[in-house]
């Protein structure tokens, strides 16, 4: 059993009536909000380990929830909304959101969205220096590459996009964060030339480029670093 604390911030019982059981037979302890400013009361004084954020919330946008939490907390928050807009997600994922489910969802996705969001968390953490996913190990204290034992050479912009994915192992990372971070804020719209360095990136560490497993597109909105198991 999980026995992680989850924060459901949500005004419609409808979701509180099907999430709360689910979680709970997941074996996550389930408290509930219905309110932004509720929200951020509850993760100062109940301490959730994460937390299920609306959008539509009555008294607040969602958004405003997400940027006040992150002006003192890390919790992993993951956004869940009716809004389909990609600029939505882009503005929630962009302000701090760690990950965007659209309603309707299935139970099963979120328990998995969860239980990344989480594992990053205990990373994070911990100071991992080393991210490994299929066979790739990416060793962040010695700025280091490796597949199977092999070194792989990168030049240093294809590292430092790589270990910013890494550092965010199975978060959402939008274009305009891994731009403005890598190349600065100067790039912050040059699609085309994250493209390339994300095309030049797989064909070094994916074992087929054509069929990437670790590091995945979001259409429209970013990139994720996928954790594959050997």
């Amino acid at each position: 059993m999980s026995g992680h604390r989850v924060l459901i911030v949500d005004d419609e019982p409808q979701i509180l009536r099907f999430l709360r059981p689910a979680l709970d037979a997941a074996g996550y302890d389930v408290i509930e909000a219905e309110t932004g400013a509720a929200a951020i009361r509850d993760v100062a004084t109940k301490a959730p380990d994460i937390v299920i954020l609306d959008l539509g919330l009555p008294d607040m946008d969602g958004k405003e929830v997400v940027t006040r939490l992150r002006a003192w907390t890390q919790i992993p928050i993951i956004i869940l909304s009716a809004r389909d807009r990609e600029s939505e997600k882009i503005a929630a994922l962009d302000i701090g959101a760690d990950d965007y489910i659209e309603k309707p969802f299935g139970i099963g996705e979120l328990t998995a969205r969860i239980r990344t969001a989480l594992r990053h968390k205990i990373r994070s953490d911990a100071g991992t220096d080393k991210i490994q996913s299929d066979g790739l190990v990416v060793d962040m204290l010695n700025r280091r590459v490796d597949r199977d034992g092999t070194t792989i050479r990168l030049t240093p912009k294809e590292y430092d996009l790589l270990a910013l994915l890494a550092r965010h192992v199975g978060k959402v990372v939008t274009h305009k964060i891994l731009l403005t971070s890598v190349w600065g804020p100067a790039h912050a719209d040059d699609m085309q030339y994250l493209r390339v360095f994300i095309g030049q990136l797989r064909a070094k560490v994916e074992r087929d480029p054509s069929d990437p497993k670790i590091i995945a597109t979001e259409p429209g909105v970013g990139y994720r670093f996928i954790e594959v198991e050997q």
